[in-house]
Formats: structure tokens, sequence, C-alpha cells
């Protein structure tokens, strides 16, 4: 063959080697391996080229993740994201049905296809990749076993990717920011980012919802997501206070990384895929859990009416709880919230944390007498554990608090962790000091500890400034609820979280799971003096968070005397449950506004809560989830025609109407408000 001929054949070849080389030019070494959702909406690539592994996301044929790095690097042993070759593969399909013990379904399905990948790399180590792909997304995580060579590694670099095929429009909050979660959402393009938290929640130019978020966070560092160019987001782990991100004994497990895929924006509300990814139940009978309502000594201190700390003022005195039980015992709710109640509130007792003791009541709280009161009137204390980031100090009392609320019949304790700088302090190797990240694998250890310990003392946690959510409900029952955003007390003290905020929370944040927002504030400002409370709400609206905002545990957070001051509204909050058989998001975009439904466990009444932002909204919700051929009353809690958020929050108007699942249901709703419903059935159709 001559130079010209060889030449001619060369440019003939051109075209079929192009096609074989990926988008960043390295040779593709091995075929594709496959996986499908069970009803083939969405397909998952694994490929190794070059030696790195990669996958891709597709949905419909249509690409939604291009290839995407995938691998993990250690600082003392051999890479996993490097010099790899497929050693094998196994797949199976699973379709089975899991009851949640209390929730806002009471059954889940658990439909997915599996595929595991076994990598091996030139020295011998090895990596399993298992990915299950739902018709509404997909999770993976890596599977490391055991190495008699490296009995502990260190991860220093987690390198998956996801590599977005446009700049999408983003909602998101800042990584590594003192304050926690505890922002407004950031509404830009994806390009705008530099690192996020998740849930992360996107929406592509072609309409299609993303939400990237994590599931069984257990033993590792959180991953937040760092912006690294080209539309591709990298797994950022938060590093230990030495610069590791993960430090492992043995055989280990990252947990799984999500994606959700959905049409519509509620379709990520919807999607049961977190909670799926983990594992089951291992507490056994969790018959002493109890969704319900509670109210409490909180608020008034948020409006210093009165303080945390002893003195004139102090709220946890004996004689305001029984006052509150009294309240909670009339009107048929289950708990009494006590912050303030234990010494070591006084002077700054954010920077003092070792002062705190929880087992040492204030001497104007007495905790066995308001026990016994509380049993009484058929109503259970909930107790309060503020660390202040005092972990040492929190973890050697740890058993003797956990066996302390026991004793006193408590079956919710409520823990905080505030500081100023999201920063924790601990005591180092060499006996020194040092500063972890409130969300790095030193805390997520300490709230997994806290989480089994309670459940030893049959007890639940509801965890403010927490690690974020990521579905372990499913296997630790009586981890129940969780701050992880910005939440009522916001609007106490600050500017306030804005009219649009709780439309922001439902698909971003309310993704992850249960939010102890406390809602219920009646007293919205229409005294001048008030409005200094930045309440960006109308009083139906404040309604509708009880079925818009999920908790099994939801707070009726204002004052006693605000509800007795308008009973009709206040109705709604006796009537409406904290434990769900079914739930389903009606209508919605984010950021606008949020329909949401949801079926009582324990009667065939449903309920319906919608919001908006500070646009008013003229809604017609279509009522098809009733039960066929049933008549329903319907309980309106509505926006007065004249309310809006800013000059009259107040106005409310309650009407009833009989409604069955064939109709659609006008709703109109003021400029940042809302409209709460109970569907109630009173017979058959005619």
């Amino acid at each position: 063959m001559n130079r010209f001929t060889r030449l001619l054949c060369w440019r003939m070849l051109l075209p079929v080697v192009a096609s074989l080389l990926p988008m960043d030019g390295v040779v593709a070494a091995e075929p594709p391996l496959t996986a499908s959702s069970p009803s083939h909406v969405v397909q998952v690539q694994v490929q190794v080229r070059d030696g790195q592994p990669y996958y891709r996301l597709s949905r419909f044929g249509v690409v939604v993740l291009d290839w995407s790095r995938l691998g993990l690097q250690f600082s003392d042993a051999p890479s996993l994201a490097d010099g790899l070759s497929v050693a094998g593969s196994a797949s199976r399909r699973v379709d089975e049905r899991w009851q949640q013990p209390w929730g806002e379904k009471q059954w889940i399905r658990n439909h997915f296809s599996e595929l595991r990948v076994a990598f091996t790399s030139a020295d011998a180590a090895t990596l399993t990749l298992v990915l299950r792909v739902y018709d509404d997304g997909f999770g993976f995580r890596y599977e490391v076993p055991a190495d008699a060579r490296y009995t502990q590694r260190t991860i220093s670099n987690e390198l998956t990717e996801f590599a977005f095929t446009g700049d999408h429009s983003a909602w998101w909050n800042g990584a590594y920011l003192p304050n926690r979660y505890e922002y407004l959402y950031r509404h830009s393009p994806l390009s705008a980012i530099w690192k996020a938290v998740t849930p992360l929640t996107m929406k592509t130019a072609h309409g299609l919802y993303l939400s990237v978020h994590e599931a069984a966070l257990v033993d590792y560092a959180e991953m937040t997501l760092e912006n690294v160019g080209g539309n591709r987001l990298k797994a950022d782990l938060i590093a230990w206070s030495d610069g590791s991100k993960v430090k492992t004994t043995g055989a280990f497990v990252t947990p799984w990384r999500t994606v959700t895929v959905a049409e519509r924006a509620t379709g990520l509300i919807d999607s049961d895929l977190i909670v799926n990814l983990n594992e089951p139940n291992k507490l056994g009978d969790v018959s002493w859990l109890e969704a319900g309502k509670y109210v409490g000594v909180w608020w008034e201190m948020h409006i210093r009416k009165s303080t945390w700390a002893a003195g004139d003022k102090h709220g946890a005195t004996t004689a305001n709880v029984k006052r509150y039980i009294d309240f909670a015992a009339k009107y048929g709710f289950k708990g009494v919230l006590v912050e303030g109640w234990n010494v070591g509130w006084d002077g700054d007792w954010i920077a003092n944390s070792e002062l705190f003791n929880f087992t040492t009541p204030y001497p104007d709280y007495d905790f066995d007498a308001l026990t016994r009161y509380a049993k009484a009137n058929g109503v259970r204390l909930i107790g309060h554990h503020e660390t202040s980031g005092g972990i040492a100090n929190y973890e050697r009392q740890l058993d003797e608090a956990m066996a302390y609320m026991q004793a006193h019949d408590v079956r919710v304790v409520k823990t905080g962790y505030v500081k100023r700088n999201g920063l924790i302090e601990r005591i180092g190797e060499a006996g020194k000091p040092v500063h972890e990240w409130q969300h790095g694998q030193f805390m997520v250890r300490h709230y997994q500890k806290v989480v089994e310990v309670a459940a030893e003392h049959h007890i639940a946690i509801n965890t403010h400034e927490p690690i974020k959510d990521t579905g372990l409900r499913r296997t630790w029952p009586n981890w129940m609820s969780r701050e992880g955003a910005r939440g009522q007390e916001y609007n106490a003290w600050s500017e306030g979280n804005g009219p649009g905020h709780i439309a922001n929370l439902a698909f971003t944040r309310m993704l992850s799971g249960p939010m102890d927002f406390t809602p219920g504030i009646f007293d919205l400002g229409s005294d001048e003096a008030l409005r200094e409370r930045n309440l960006s709400s109308t009083l139906a609206k404040q309604l509708a968070l009880y079925v818009v905002l999920y908790s099994p545990l939801q707070m009726a957070a204002d004052l006693p005397e605000n509800y007795e001051a308008k009973p009709a509204a206040f109705q709604f909050i006796r009537d409406v449950p904290a434990d769900w058989a079914q739930s389903r998001a009606i209508d919605g975009e984010i950021g606008d506004f949020v329909v949401i439904a949801r079926r009582d466990r324990n009667s065939r009444d449903w309920y319906l809560g919608a919001v908006t932002d500070e646009n008013g909204r003229l809604l017609s919700v279509p009522l098809g989830f009733l039960e066929s051929g049933v008549r329903y009353r319907a309980q309106i809690y509505g926006d007065g025609i004249d309310a809006s958020w800013d000059k009259n929050p107040e106005a409310i108007e309650i009407s009833t109407r009989e409604v069955t699942g064939n109709e659609m249901l006008s709703l109109r709703l003021a400029p940042g408000g809302g409209a709460a419903i109970r569907f109630a059935p009173i017979g058959r159709v005619k």
C-alpha cells in the first residue's frame, strides 16, 4: 500500500474512530453496561474509559446526565478511580411494598432494577458500584470490601460527578456557611453555584425537573456539590479538621448518590426514592412511637415575652407549663414542649456549652410534679436538649439524660446544636480543642449515636440544627423529624422568610424528609407594634402549612391565648392529623405555589393545603383524589376577600360546601396567602 492509499484509508476511517471516542477524547476501552427502570423510562449506562469508570443517565432516550466520573481516592491506599477494569456484573429486579410506622404514606412501593458492577485494579484492589434505577430516577453507591493490606483507609477525594446537559435553572443554598442550612433559597443558573448543599433542585430548558441528593448518610461525610465548570457538579465531602474527608476501617459503603427526575414539579414531591434507598427498620417493634401535634413554651421566648434563662421572665416555670398542659388537654394536643427547663441557659449559653446539665432542672421547674400533672391530664411533656455544640459535654451525659427523660414519661426529645460559626469544638488526640464542621463525619457519627441511645429508652428525636435528612427514618423510625432549613422563628426576630419561602421549601428541603417548621402563628401583626415580626403569611396560609409541610410531630406554635381568640380558625389545627395514609402533590411550581392533599391514616377524611408566593392566584383544583362515588363536606378555610400578607394578614373566610371527586374546586389565594380544607365523607352519591 503506497503512501497516498494509506492516507486515503485513514481519512475514510476518521469518522468511525471519532464515533468511538467519548467527549473528553479518551478511548472507550470496554463496552457499556446498562440498567433500565422497570417501565423502561430511565436508563443508566456504566463504562470504563482508559481505566476510569463513568456513568450516563437518560430518560426516554434523552440524556439527562452525560458521561460523569466515578471513583474514590485515598491518602493512604491505592486509588479506586484509575486503572480499573470491569471484573463482572449482576442484575436483579425488586418489586415490594413496605409499611411505614408513621409517615406521609402508610404503604410505599419499592420497585427498581439493580445493576452491580465489580471493578478491579492492577494491584487487586476492588470496588463495586451498585445502581438502583427507578422510573423516577436512580441512586448509586460504592461498596468497598475489606483489604488486609489496608485495614484503615482515609478517603481524600470522591470523584463522583453530575455532568448536566445544560445550564439549568437551579434552586439552592450555599455550603460551608455559618448558619448551616438556614438561608433563603437562591434561584440562579446552575453556572452561578459555587458550592451547594443538597437537595439541589433544577429545571431544564425543556421543562424536566431534577433533584440531586443523597440517601442513607451513615458514618460518612455529607456530600455538597462543587461547580467544576462545563455544567458539571462534583461531590465535595465536608472534611475533618485535619483535611481528611472520610476515615474508614475495614469494609465500608458510601451513602447513595441520587437523582430524581420528573415531568412535573409535583413529581419530585411524590417520589419515594430517597426513603426507599435506606435499609429497613432496625428497631423492631416501634409501637411506642406516636405521631401527633404539640404546643409548648417556645414562641413566647422568640417574641421576647419570656426567656430561656432564669430570672423574672423565665418561661419554663411550673406554673407556666401547667397552663400549657391545661390548654393541650382541653383541645386534644398530645404533647407540651418545654425549652429552658434545665440549668445552663444563663449568660452566653452558646459560648458556654459545658454549663448545660441535662438532668438538673431550674429551681422553679418541678419536673416530677409536672410529669404527674401531665399524665393526669392525658398529656406528655416533650423534652429539650440544647447542646450549643458542646458534643463532649452532651455525650458524657447522654445515657443518663435519656434515662432521666424516660423516667419522666417523655417520649420525644427535641435536640439543638446552635453555634455561631457552624463549627463544633472537640478535644483532639493531643488534648487540645479542634473544630469540626457541623456536617462532617464527626458530627454524622454523633447525631447517629444520639438517635440510637434514645431508641434504647423508647424516645423519639426531633433534631434542630441537624445533619440534613437522607431518609434514615426508615431504618431508625425514632428519628421522626428535624429542622434543617430556615424555619418559623426567623419570622419573629429577623427580616422574615418572605412570602415565597414555603413554595420553595416544598420543592427543595422537603424532598429530603419531614421538617419541624413550627407552623400555626395566628397573631400576624395586625397590631402596628407587632409588624416587626415580618410574618409574610395570611392566617389561612398558616393553616395550610399543616398539610403542605409534612412532619409527624406538628407544633401549634403560637400562644394559647391567640388560638382562643380565633376559635373558628383554630378548629382546623385541632382537626388536622399528623399521620397520613396517602399523600399527593396536586399542582405547583417551584417558588410560586403548591397544592398538596393527604388522607388521614385513622379515618376517611382528606385534607388539602395550598400556598402561594407574593402573587395572588386563582387555582382550579381537581378533586379526583377523593373516594369515587362519595359525597364530602368541604370545610374551607380561605383568605378573606381583602386579605394580603402585608396589609391584612388575618382576614379569613370560612365556608362549607358539598363536593365529589368529579369536581374542580376553585381556590382564590390572596398575595402571600393560602387555603386549608378538610373533606369529610357524608354519604354516597345519589
